[in-house]
């Protein structure tokens, strides 16, 4: 009997959700496909989980994106793989995503990685954009992310080369919050979902689709936003007010240092 291709452990509030095809380096066939969509739409369902940890199997790969070796032994042609988004299933997850990007993502895989909200990398991790040389126009968001990210010529330096980035350049271009040994990766990734589930669980899914949906905009219209969903989640309670704030001073001492 096969392994899964997709590992959820389930953990107290969060999922970490493990891309399992390593000795195809995570790269992403059609059954794999299926089941981020599947397994994605159950965490959303699941009250109980509001973070979820998006990683891969082994230390050399995140995801390799696309399996090419199907693509060209099949008949379903590119489109349909193109078509067949993982990108939009990831998105349907409405709480934070935290990518501990493992290894290297590589093209689609890039693209994945680019769905995460923060995005944390080993030091075995690297990026390339290899669409160019493989003849495939991104569409799964890559072309547009990538420069809001880090900037529209070093976009186009990746994508009009297919250069490996590594992982301390991505941090230096802001691609990814920090580098870290590979063994620290998860243990950090999971500290971070734990942080993120002391908020109160309301704002953490509001404050997310504010932040994404006036980063899909101008900023005046992402200013309007913002007085939008500030009138629909602010406390007005005196008394839950102070008991919050006594909370984040609290929380502010503990972390003197």
């Amino acid at each position: 009997m096969s392994d899964p291709v997709l590992l959820v452990d389930k953990k107290d509030g969060y999922a970490v959700v493990t891309l399992n095809r390593p000795k195809a380096m995570n790269a992403l066939n059609q059954e794999l496909r299926n089941t981020i969509a599947s397994e994605v739409r159950a965490l959303e369902n699941d009250p109980d989980i509001r973070v979820m940890i998006l990683t891969g199997a082994g230390e050399r790969a995140f995801t390799a994106g696309l399996d090419l070796k199907e693509l060209g032994a099949g008949d379903a042609g590119v489109s349909g793989a193109v078509a067949d988004d993982p990108v939009k299933a990831i998105r349907q997850f409405s709480g934070p995503i935290i990518c501990a990007i493992n290894g290297v993502a590589i093209t689609g895989g890039f693209e994945i990685a680019l769905a995460g909200d923060v995005l944390i990398a080993s030091e075995n991790a690297r990026f390339a954009d290899t669409h160019a040389r493989v003849g495939i126009m991104p569409g799964w968001g890559l072309s547009q992310k990538l420069s809001r990210m880090i900037g529209i010529s070093r976009a186009k330096e990746l994508s009009f080369t297919g250069n490996f980035l590594s992982a301390e350049q991505a941090e230096r271009w802001g691609l990814v919050n920090r580098v870290l040994p590979a063994d620290e990766l998860l243990p950090h990734c999971e500290q971070l979902a734990q942080d993120m589930l002391t908020v109160i669980p309301e704002m953490l899914v509001a404050y997310k689709g504010l932040i994404d949906e006036g980063y899909d905009t101008t900023f005046g219209e992402g200013m309007g936003l913002e007085d939008k969903y500030g009138k629909a989640h602010t406390v007005m309670d005196p008394e839950a007010i102070e008991s919050r704030r006594e909370a984040v001073r609290a929380r502010g001492q503990s972390q003197k240092g």
